[in-house]
């Protein structure tokens, strides 16, 4: 039969190793450490997003667009007009600005299955919009679907086909140019994200897009494409210089009208 001092002992020893376990809160313990790594990894998920490149235009972020491998830029003037019968001999292909037509291109969610004039499509971009242009004879039917769904439905953005296009898909915004080869390509949204209304980036703030109609520049039957010419035919009369224009072209978009029109104002 065990002493009374030794009962007395394991009773002690009982309460101690009682005490002890719960003087150790496991589970609040594992509780901390869930919150101190769910708000490490929380913390570490923000910093990789703020180092993120945003293509929102703002004030501090004017161009999102030089964060787009493979951008070029070009500084034109805006509000150089020329009239239906002329041409304008661009230096690039496509342009992506300078003089154009004085009847801009409908530009709010249009495909156009045919090329169009260069001119009258220059001019949407003087207004905001985007224009993916693609090579018919590079891109198959399955890419052309998946850029026209980039396209209908929305505003400031217009598809066409440029025949003879040096790459499978060229995106040009107002004094801006991308050329591609893929068109699940990322950089398609990022350019479209970055400079379709980008007000910064484009000389009409607050243009029209919509469909100007027959006599001016009809949709259903815009104007056909026609091949630049090249420099050396300028004359000023057919053929015109893209940093000049015409002076003799009314300027539609500051209540002009294009001769032979109704004298209605068809610029916003």
């Amino acid at each position: 039969m065990p002493s009374g001092k030794s009962s007395k002992a394991v009773r002690n020893a009982r309460r101690t190793s009682v005490v002890n376990t719960r003087s150790t809160p496991w589970g609040m313990i594992a509780g901390i450490l869930v919150v101190v790594l769910f708000a490490g990894g929380l913390s570490w998920f923000l910093v990789a997003k703020s180092n993120e490149p945003s293509f929102t235009p703002s004030d501090r972020n004017q161009d999102p667009s030089s964060q787009i491998a493979g951008v070029q830029t070009i500084k034109y003037v805006g509000g150089q007009h020329v009239l239906p019968t002329q041409q304008v001999a661009y230096t690039h292909s496509p342009p992506f600005g300078g003089a154009h037509d004085g009847y801009w291109a409908a530009c709010n969610g249009v495909v156009y299955p045919n090329p169009v004039r260069q001119e009258n499509l220059v001019h949407g971009l003087e207004h905001g919009a985007v224009w993916i242009a693609y090579n018919p004879d590079l891109v198959n039917a399955d890419g052309v679907a998946t850029l026209a769904a980039k396209v209908q439905g929305q505003t400031y953005i217009m598809m066409a086909p440029y025949p003879g296009l040096d790459q499978p898909i060229s995106l040009q915004s107002w004094g801006h140019q991308l050329k591609l080869s893929d068109v699940n390509d990322p950089r398609i949204d990022q350019f479209i994200q970055a400079l379709r209304l980008n007000r910064y980036q484009y000389p009409e703030v607050g243009a029209s897009c919509a469909a100007l109609g027959p006599g001016q520049f009809d949709q259903d039957n815009p104007p056909p494409f026609v091949p630049t010419p090249p420099t050396s035919d300028i004359d000023n009369t057919t053929v015109v210089d893209e940093n000049v224009g015409n002076p003799a072209a009314a300027n539609t978009d500051t209540g002009g009208a294009m001769p032979g029109s109704t004298g209605t104002n068809t610029g916003q």
